[in-house]
C-alpha cells in the first residue's frame, strides 16, 4: 500500500510540476484577459507621442495589436512616424504570423511574416513598392518582441531573481537576437484608470488611480538593459530605455492632452532632443576637422569587443583608436567598373532596403554618371560623382524611418540614413562595391551618431554624401558595418561611451 501511495504521489507531482512547457503555457494563458492599454511616450520628461496596446482572444489563440505615434524633436525639427504591429499568437503564445508597418515622411516600410512548422520564418518586405521574400531558419521558435513580458509573466513566473533566455524576433530590424529576461524587484505601482474633464479649466484630470502588484523586469541583450514595470499578466505599466525614452501607462485623454501640451512648448529643449541627448561631448575643440590627416581617440566606458573598429582607415591599439583620412589623390583602385571578382559579392548584392537592381535606381545612377555620353569605368570618378549628386539631391531633414533607396529617391529628403542607403544602392547598381558604416562623427564640439558609406577602392574608403565629403574626415569613427540587423549593436554605446581626443598631424604636418 505504501508503494502504491508513493507511486500515486509521484505521478501527481510529475503531472503538476513537470508538465511540458507548452502545456503549462497553454494552461496559464487561459487567465489572460482581453483589454486595451494607453501610454504616454516621453523623452526627457516631455511628451513625444502616445501608444495603444490591445490584446484580443481568438478561438485558437490571441491577437496583440500595438500602435505607436511619435513626434520626435531633433535639431529644431520634428520627425513624425506611426508604427503599427499586429501579431497572431497560438494558445501557448508562440508567434503564428505578424504584420508590421512604419509610416513616416519618407515613405512606408512594411514587413509581414508567418512561422511555418516550428522554426521556419517566412517574411515579405515591402519598402517603397519593392517587395522581397525572405526566409529565416531559426534554432527554436522565436518570441515576438512585444510579447516577451507576457511570455515571462505567464510562462516563467514573476519571482524576484528568476531569469531565462529566449530568441526574440524584432520586425523593425528583421533580426532575431538572444534576450535574457530578469525579474529584479516587486512593488506596487499606481496609475490613472479613468479621467474626467474639469469644466472650470477645460482640461482632463485623473479621476481615480488604481494600485496593482508590479514587477520590475529587465531585457538584456548585447550589454544593453531595458527595464519595465509589468503587472501579473505581463502588461507594461512603465518602461524606459538607454536612449532616454519612457512609456507610462495612463488614460487615452490624458496621453493626448500631454502630447498637445508638448506641441505648444519650446522644441529646442536639450533634454527632449533625441540627437542632442545621445551626443558624446568632446574634450577638445577640433576646429575644422578636414584639416586633420589623422586623429587619435581613447575610447572608454564600454566593452569594445564585437565592434568593427579595426581595419581600413582605422587602427585599434588597446583602447586607442587611430583614424587616418585617406589621400584621395594617391588612391589606386586597381580595377575598372563593374567589379568582377566574387570576393565582395555581399557589397554588390541588392537587399530589401537597398534595391540596387531596381530600374529606377539604375536609371538615376546612369544619369548622374552621364552613362550614355561620357561613361567612365573609373571607380574613383564614379564614387565622387555619386557622392556629390546625393549631397545636392536630398533636402537635409531629420526623419523617423526605416529608409529604402527607392523611397528616398522619390521623396528627395532625409538625414544620414537616407543619404547612405541611396548612395549604396546607386553605387552597387553600377558594380561599385559599397557598404554601410555606422558610428559617430564630430560636429561643433560633440560626437553625434551617424551613418555613411564606404566604397572599395583597393581598400575600404569612407565617403560622406550627407556632408559632401570624399573622403570623409578623420573624425568619423566607425563602430559597425552592415544593415539594420547589425546596426542595432550601436545601442550598446549610448549613454556609456566616453571619447578622449588626441590630436594627430594636419595635412601640413608629418
Amino acid at each position: 500500500m505504501l508503494a502504491i501511495w508513493l507511486v500515486a504521489v509521484g505521478w501527481q507531482v510529475r503531472r503538476e510540476y513537470f508538465k511540458p512547457e507548452l502545456a503549462r503555457l497553454a494552461e496559464a494563458a487561459l487567465s489572460l484577459a482581453p483589454g486595451v492599454s494607453f501610454y504616454t511616450l516621453e523623452l526627457g520628461g516631455r511628451a513625444i507621442g502616445l501608444a495603444t496596446s490591445k490584446l484580443d482572444t481568438i478561438p485558437d489563440g490571441f491577437v496583440l495589436e500595438d500602435i505607436m505615434s511619435l513626434e520626435l524633436p531633433a535639431l529644431g525639427q520634428t520627425g513624425s512616424a506611426v508604427a503599427r504591429t499586429q501579431v497572431e499568437l497560438t494558445k501557448t503564445l508562440r508567434m503564428r504570423r505578424f504584420d508590421f508597418g512604419l509610416d513616416s515622411e519618407v515613405g512606408t516600410f512594411a514587413a509581414r511574416g508567418r512561422v511555418q512548422g516550428d522554426t521556419l520564418l517566412s517574411v515579405s518586405v515591402d519598402a517603397g513598392g519593392s517587395v522581397e521574400d525572405l526566409e529565416y531558419r531559426l534554432a527554436e521558435p522565436p518570441v515576438f518582441a512585444a510579447v516577451l513580458p507576457i511570455r515571462m509573466a505567464i510562462g516563467e513566473g514573476l519571482e524576484v531573481g528568476r531569469r531565462f533566455r529566449v530568441p526574440v524576433f524584432d520586425p523593425s530590424s528583421l533580426s532575431t537576437r538572444s534576450v535574457e529576461m530578469r525579474v529584479l524587484e516587486h512593488d506596487t505601482i499606481s496609475f490613472p484608470d479613468s479621467a474626467f474633464l474639469d469644466p472650470a479649466s477645460g482640461r482632463w484630470t485623473p479621476a481615480r488611480y488604481d494600485s496593482v502588484p508590479a514587477w520590475r523586469v529587465a531585457e538584456v541583450y548585447g550589454g544593453v538593459q531595458v527595464e519595465s514595470w509589468i503587472d501579473e499578466d505581463g502588461r507594461i505599466l512603465t518602461a524606459s530605455s538607454p536612449l532616454g525614452f519612457s512609456m507610462i501607462r495612463t488614460e487615452y485623454e490624458l496621453a493626448r492632452q500631454a502630447l498637445s501640451d508638448a506641441r505648444g512648448a519650446p522644441a529646442d529643449l536639450v533634454d527632449a532632443d533625441v540627437i542632442l541627448t545621445t551626443a558624446v561631448q568632446s574634450d577638445v575643440d577640433l576646429g575644422s576637422v578636414e584639416d586633420h590627416a589623422e586623429l587619435r581617440f581613447v575610447l572608454s566606458g564600454v566593452d569594445l569587443d564585437g565592434f568593427d573598429l579595426d581595419g581600413g582607415r582605422q587602427t585599434l591599439r588597446g583602447d586607442t583608436l587611430i583614424v587616418r583620412r585617406e589621400d584621395w589623390g594617391s588612391i589606386d583602385p586597381g580595377y575598372t567598373l563593374p567589379y568582377k571578382r566574387m570576393d565582395l559579392a555581399d557589397a554588390l548584392a541588392p537587399e530589401p532596403l537597398i534595391q540596387s537592381d531596381d530600374e529606377r535606381i539604375l536609371r538615376k545612377a546612369r544619369e548622374i554618371t552621364n552613362w550614355r555620353t561620357r561613361w567612365t569605368h573609373d571607380p574613383k570618378t564614379v564614387a565622387r560623382q555619386l557622392n556629390g549628386a546625393v549631397y545636392h539631391m536630398l533636402d537635409k531633414q531629420v526623419t523617423i524611418s526605416i529608409p529604402s533607396a527607392v523611397q528616398v529617391l522619390e521623396s528627395g529628403r532625409g538625414d544620414c540614413n537616407e543619404h547612405t542607403v541611396l548612395f549604396v544602392a546607386l553605387a552597387r547598381s553600377l558594380g561599385l562595391p559599397t557598404r554601410t558604416a555606422v558610428g559617430l562623427v564630430y560636429v561643433n564640439g560633440a560626437f553625434y551618431y551617424h551613418a555613411w558609406p564606404e566604397v572599395w577602392l583597393d581598400e575600404w574608403v569612407a565617403v560622406d554624401p550627407t556632408f559632401g565629403q570624399y573622403p570623409a574626415d578623420a573624425a568619423h569613427i566607425r563602430f559597425v558595418v552592415g544593415g539594420l540587423a547589425q546596426q542595432v549593436e550601436i545601442v550598446r554605446l549610448i549613454g556609456r561611451l566616453d571619447i578622449e581626443v588626441v590630436r594627430g598631424p594636419t595635412d601640413g604636418e608629418g
